[in-house]
């Protein structure tokens, strides 16, 4: 049984950022309660993906907490890592699990029940489920119905997260539905404080489902 937990999903934006700052917030995110981080790079080419996610496990290696590299298979090994995220256009699920095995945590993206159900037949550990609102870390970002995010809850028996614009002042859209967790961004990368920000948030959510 891998041993993960996905209340406070972090996932990093190192836009416009220094090495220095983008480690610096992580650091203290992970340190303000972060349960699971996900590395996320989309234009750095593999060798400058491989010697950040380095760095970047250092610092959740300090904290035992999971690191999961986003839609790059071969930089969750390479790193050794403790998970990866694919989405709908990466390497399939099925086929991730052969080669990096049963141990690795694998996550995935669900915007409709029947891609939730597909995912979890495939061997997916967790969902990402949204946005539930607007971003600022995609171009497209293709809005999922609180609606759709409960009956995706139903339908598998894996962890199912909320993802997409939330933060402390409007996560009670979800009050009531039975997720593990929300996956936030700007909310902590673009705080004042990652720290301040990230327990701010772990408290809203525990509150608002009940557990603190």
């Amino acid at each position: 049984m891998k041993n993960f937990d996905t209340t406070l999903y972090f996932i990093t934006d190192s836009t416009n950022m220094t090495e220095e700052e983008f480690l610096y917030r992580i650091d203290r995110a992970l340190k303000g309660g972060a349960t699971i981080i996900q590395l996320r790079e989309k234009n750095k080419t593999t060798r400058e993906y491989i010697e950040l996610a380095k760095k970047v496990h250092a610092i959740s290696n300090k904290y035992n907490v999971p690191l999961i590299i986003d839609d790059r298979v071969d930089v969750a090994l390479a790193v050794d890592a403790e998970g990866v995220h694919l989405g709908a256009e990466d390497m399939e699920i099925s086929t991730a699990r052969r080669i990096m095995g049963e141990g690795i945590i694998i996550g995935a993206t669900a915007k409709t029940v029947e891609r939730a159900l597909g995912a979890y037949n495939e061997g997916a550990d967790y969902l990402g489920v949204g946005a539930v609102y607007p971003t600022t870390t995609k171009v497209k970002t293709v809005l999922t119905s609180v609606d759709t995010i409960a009956r995706i809850c139903a339908s598998v028996p894996i962890p199912v997260n909320a993802i997409g614009g939330l933060n402390k002042s409007n996560i009670d859209i979800l009050k009531g539905i039975p997720i593990s967790g929300i996956c936030v961004v700007s909310a902590i990368m673009k705080a004042d404080d990652s720290l301040t920000a990230t327990e701010e948030l772990k408290s809203a959510f525990l509150s608002m489902t009940g557990n603190k």
